[in-house]
């Protein structure tokens, strides 16, 4: 099966061990104390997206950054995910024109999986469209749907999205059927992301 595939990275705030204030409440003292950790706000975690264009099958992963390395290794075990489900092809992947995606290296992963990589018009976020819906369903149903009292706990919890998203939830586009109707391969399920070490963070 060959089809398109949309990628995009979406950037939001990294939950304090204990929780922060969708736990403590907003403007307590304890969420307040738990956005400091050596006196330390605790950044910004980086979902990496795609998603299919034909069946809107998507996957997704959570990352320290948005480097081009950490994009290219994202890319590699999207295509993996894809073809788990029978997408053998992927003949062309669009993105917004973000400097990972403009890289050498990972413009090379894509020539190395037969993908031709187009950019969205900038400033112009309806052109990735199907991937700015799914970040939207993302941020309803895994992201904001309940309060985290980690940003580890949050990311454990992807899996189960992923799994619902695609095999489970009705999407008004296919017919009210879900992503894996449209598919060739339907027994795969996605396993929860395993913890990254620093050293092969800086290298993915």
């Amino acid at each position: 099966m060959s089809t398109h595939s949309n990628a995009h990275v979406k950037k939001v705030g990294r939950i304090p061990e204990g929780g922060g204030w969708a736990i403590h409440g907003r403007g307590t003292d304890e969420a307040r104390a738990s956005r400091r950790v050596a006196n330390r706000r605790p950044g910004y975690a980086f979902i990496h997206a795609a998603v299919d264009d034909h069946s809107r099958l998507a996957y997704a992963e959570v990352h320290t950054d948005e480097r081009a390395g950490t994009a290219t290794a994202f890319w590699l075990r999207a295509v993996l995910f894809f073809r788990e489900h029978g997408i053998t092809t992927l003949s062309r992947c669009l993105t917004d024109n973000g400097p990972a995606y403009r890289s050498k290296v990972f413009n090379e992963s894509l020539a190395g999986t037969g993908t031709k990589l187009k950019y969205t018009r900038p400033h112009t976020p309806r052109t990735n469209g199907k991937v700015e819906r799914f970040n939207l369903t993302m941020k309803v149903e895994w992201l904001y749907v309940r309060p985290y009292s980690s940003d580890e706990e949050r990311t454990a919890a992807l899996a189960d999205f992923l799994n619902t998203y695609n095999h489970d939830r009705p999407h008004s586009a296919l017919g009210n059927k879900p992503p894996a109707s449209r598919v060739p391969v339907t027994k795969y399920r996605v396993q929860p992301q395993p913890k990254v070490s620093p050293c092969l963070r800086s290298r993915a």
